[in-house]
């Protein structure tokens, strides 16, 4: 018998991305289904002449996308608004650090003023007006909140001067930080293949606001210096665009009120919509992969099984996990669908969480804003909803023209809305994360509250999840 352990030796490399461009190397790996040459043989066989040519065959011809997957660029981008940010960061498959308004706090002025308004200087001058009164709002509340602070936490022994003022200073952006307007600039740093940046680009470039049109088009050129061939045909698409524009939902967003001011409890979450069948469901995924039965097969036998079995069924898979675990892959077959409402700050967190759906609202002012408690102790209560009280009412005043360009004056206190379908699987990370006492109270409370529905509606699906801080009323032993 032959030795062919040395013919064909197993090798791990990686492809220098300093030596070959980003469309060489997502050649070299596509052309390995056809080759049987090493990678490194094709790779070397590949100018980029060749790549050109052969992306423009097979990609954009023949529509083989997923090539363009081999090709990664990282693109930096400055000074966009968080709501244009919104929609470049609405696309799963990428990755995005955004400039944090938790750890920084940001400086007057900084805020984007709409193109759609430099025809209509009344209107123009309203918004720029609201937007300075937030950010000087933004000012008061953060040094009225530090001197409160300093009353409430003194200075700890052998705490440097340094520290006790970020440590003040955190405290206070987290909660000032629901005054910013939409309109606030950011800078957010990408990590995208092309075929997802090649939607993303056509997605922001058949955008409803001229903001998003631009940063798609900017997005698009300087992608092109990294990807030419594999970006080349990134434009506006007309499905996109009609989506964007549905008359329908243009008819009911105009219908504008001024909002209901602050909310000191509102309802947060609920469930809409859930498997009714849901232990049942999982255990017969559970025992299909362990199975030659067919589904239907499967499901029988857990038909017949008492709840007893179920529930031994369900913790064999869960009984083991641990702390930085994710459930089995059999966990995505149960499916939720939640409504939250919750400030438009913590959906901005939310939203990270992309393996879900999430379908959020247009913003208005119309669910009212966060009542922020701290702000209160602070003796700044009646400052605080004076001006947001002004602000909606120039929120009004734009929404009359432009639901849409009124989305800039909405601030991370005014609460939106936002229906959710995620699987168990994302349940169980999502809740992890974002009930910890780390996370920011605007999406922890939420999140507790969809915990809660869950927990007392399939006790045996959410028993064995590994909280990092378990709440007063977790029925379980932690």
């Amino acid at each position: 018998m032959s030795d062919n352990s040395n013919m064909f030796k197993r090798r791990v490399y990686p492809l220098d991305a300093h030596n070959l461009t980003e469309e060489q190397i997502a050649v070299a790996f596509a052309m390995t289904s056809r080759r049987p040459e090493p990678f490194d043989e094709i790779a070397e066989q590949v100018s980029q002449e060749k790549a050109a040519d052969f992306h423009e065959r097979w990609v954009l011809g023949y529509g083989h996308a997923s090539v363009a997957e081999h090709a990664v660029v990282h693109l930096a981008l400055e000074n966009l608004s968080r709501l244009a940010c919104d929609v470049l960061e609405d696309n799963r498959l990428a990755s995005y650090t955004e400039k944090s308004s938790r750890y920084q706090v940001l400086e007057k002025g900084s805020y984007y003023v709409p193109k759609e308004l430099q025809l209509e200087p009344e209107l123009s001058n309203k918004y720029r007006r609201a937007c300075d009164e937030l950010f000087g709002l933004y000012s008061k509340l953060i040094d009225g909140t530090i001197d409160y602070l300093k009353t409430v936490y003194p200075q700890r022994e052998n705490e440097r001067d340094t520290s006790y003022a970020l440590r003040l200073r955190r405290e206070a952006t987290d909660t000032c930080r629901s005054v910013l307007p939409a309109s606030t600039l950011t800078n957010v740093g990408i990590t995208a293949n092309a075929r997802v940046l090649e939607h993303a680009i056509s997605k922001l470039m058949s955008g409803t606001l001229i903001e998003e049109r631009e940063v798609g088009l900017e997005i698009r050129e300087q992608s092109r210096t990294i990807t030419p061939t594999l970006i080349k045909y990134a434009e506006e698409n007309p499905y996109l665009k009609s989506v964007a524009r549905n008359k329908w939902g243009d008819e009911v967003s105009r219908s504008v009120a001024i909002g209901q001011g602050p909310l000191s409890s509102p309802v947060s979450a609920s469930l809409v919509s859930w498997d009714e069948n849901a232990e049942s469901k999982l255990a017969t995924a559970i025992l299909y992969s362990k199975s030659s039965e067919t589904y239907s097969q499967v499901s029988n036998r857990v038909d017949s099984m008492s709840d007893k079995e179920i529930d031994e069924v369900i913790t064999s898979s869960l009984v083991d996990i641990g702390d930085h675990d994710a459930p089995a892959r059999e966990f995505e077959m149960i499916n939720y669908t939640f409504e939250f409402l919750m400030d438009y700050g913590a959906y901005r967190e939310y939203k990270r969480h992309r393996m879900q759906s999430y379908i959020p609202q247009v913003l208005t002012v119309q669910n009212g804003y966060r009542d922020l408690v701290l702000v209160d102790k602070s003796g700044l209560k009646s400052v605080y909803q004076e001006t947001l009280g002004r602000v909606d009412q120039v929120y009004a005043d734009v929404a009359s023209w432009s639901p849409n360009v009124a989305q800039y004056l909405v601030t991370h206190g005014h609460y939106c809305r936002i229906l959710a379908q995620m699987n168990l699987r994302e349940c169980y990370h999502l809740f992890k994360l974002r009930s910890a006492d780390l996370a920011h109270f605007s999406i922890r409370e939420p999140i507790l509250e969809a915990l809660k529905i869950v927990v007392e509606l399939h006790p045996r699906l959410f028993k064995h999840i590994q909280l990092r801080d378990y709440p007063e009323w977790w029925p379980f032993n932690k």
